[in-house]
């Protein structure tokens, strides 16, 4: 039997003259009197390969009677030069086996361009689609950089817990998890669910954080990350939000504010280098077909020295920018408001025109976690923002001092006893610590030019949507 190969490798490195098998989906078929033009994708590459089919293939009427555009096949043949323009080779059948027929009068994919709103209505199909097929595959080239980028620099990946008890954003927006029968809740004296009966002998949530579990590993490890699903109750509709999505969450013992921002800067730079190294076409089709200015952000972020401001100096240059005239913004500017997207993006895009990272926040709009400075108005916190996006990562040093922690979270109205074992990490050999956070999905939205977050993950969890 022939080799089975992929038809990305066929595309780039197949020779006239090799026999091999390919197995995929039929994007189109055209028949001439003698000859069936069949182009096959198996998902490998943004093209498919032309294959000829002739009438001296074994039962070739009965198989071309049962393909049509969406069938999944397995063809054998010879790859020969190729005539026609826009590919190499093509592959001059000798075998045909139709492993599922597809009903062409109701398949939803028909050879034009659909709505991306209509797409995720068919989301067990979408990914057939030559844009949806680019993100997805684009999106496994961003998990594998970083995977790489942070076992090449020795840090160890840890699976940090999805079921949680503690709130580490302070945001209360949580899903709940419970064993009761939601008919018949069992209450205590006030009336409310009693939670000792429960499970786990308390209430239980689904994650918003893998980070505070990380902080414990990195008190052993010193270098540790996270990457997996975290979620957030927020009742939003909006292209920027999720209910469910990944997030990628470094810690490092014995690192300060600066370092944390040397790591992101080159954490970036390398997911971005091995997508264009590894992703080329799709990110051309992305320039060509969903923002032209793709190509020209990755060079960007992969060549430009990010520049480094703090808040203070953020709100001054905002607040110079409305004085003047040349700028105007719908939200107010003002010291010790959280900067809005709109903030964001003109620091970005307009003023610098390359990533920024803002550093020092307020304490009253950055979590209790964050370390106090010396002027005990703001915190060590940063967010990296970039161009065409705003913030892509946000980080701090983490508070390490025992005392000031404890307050932290009295103030943010947290109970203290949730986070005992937190502050074990304080009086048991407590260090200097840092860490950030990646939304997974808005790095590859960041990096696609996708408009709509709920496009750049496979099956989009969102407010009454759990259809696949």
């Amino acid at each position: 039997m022939p080799a089975l190969e992929r038809i990305k490798h066929i595309l780039t490195a197949g020779m006239p003259g090799e026999t091999l098998t390919i197995q995929g989906w039929v994007r189109t078929k055209r028949s001439a009197k003698k000859f069936t033009f069949i182009e096959v994708n198996d998902g490998s590459a943004m093209g498919g390969l032309q294959v000829i089919a002739s009438e001296a293939i074994p039962d070739y009427a009965a198989s071309m009677e049962r393909i049509s555009t969406g069938a999944a096949v397995k063809i054998s043949g010879t790859l020969a030069e190729s005539p026609g323009k826009g590919q190499r080779v093509e592959l001059q059948a000798s075998e045909i086996e139709v492993f599922g027929e597809c009903d062409g009068e109701t398949y939803p994919l028909q050879k034009k361009r659909h709505s991306f709103e209509f797409l995720r209505s068919i989301g067990h199909l979408r990914s057939r689609t030559n844009t949806l097929g680019a993100v997805f595959r684009v999106r496994n080239a961003c998990a594998t950089a970083i995977h790489e980028f942070f076992q090449s620099q020795g840090f160890l990946w840890m699976h940090t817990p999805i079921l949680t008890a503690s709130d580490c954003e302070g945001a209360g927006e949580m899903f709940t998890v419970t064993r009761f029968n939601l008919d018949s809740i069992p209450q205590g004296k006030d009336g409310k669910a009693d939670y000792s009966q429960d499970f786990f002998g308390k209430p239980a949530y689904l994650t918003v954080s893998g980070q505070l579990e990380a902080e414990c590993m990195a008190m052993a490890f010193s270098n540790v990350y996270t990457f997996g699903p975290t979620f957030r109750a927020e009742n939003s509709n909006t292209s920027r939000h999720l209910a469910e999505f990944w997030m990628v969450e470094p810690e490092m013992a014995f690192c300060d504010l600066g370092g944390n921002m040397d790591l992101a800067e080159a954490f970036l730079k390398h997911v971005f280098s091995y997508v264009m190294e590894h992703c080329a076409e799709d990110m051309e089709f992305f320039n060509q077909r969903i923002d032209d200015s793709v190509l020209k952000t990755a060079e960007n972020i992969i060549h430009s020295e990010f520049a480094r401001i703090t808040y203070s100096e953020a709100i001054a240059l905002l607040e110079k920018t409305i004085e003047t005239g040349s700028k105007t913004f719908e939200y107010p500017v003002s010291w010790g408001i959280d900067l809005q997207s709109e903030h964001e993006r003109y620091l970005a895009e307009e003023h610098f025109k390359k990533p920024v990272i803002v550093t020092d926040y307020p304490t009253g709009i950055k979590a209790f976690y964050m370390r106090l400075n010396d002027d005990d108005k703001t915190v060590a916190a940063m967010d990296v923002l970039a161009p065409g996006i705003g913030e892509i990562i946000g980080g701090a040093q983490r508070e390490e001092r025992l005392d000031i922690l404890e307050r932290r979270i009295i103030e943010a109205g947290l109970p203290l006893e949730d986070y005992w074992w937190y502050l074990d990490l304080r009086r048991y050999g407590t260090v200097p610590h840092a860490g950030f956070g990646l939304g997974f999905e808005r790095l590859v939205q960041f990096i696609t030019g996708m408009t709509n977050i709920r496009d750049v993950i496979p099956f989009p969890r969102t407010p009454d949507n759990l259809d696949f």
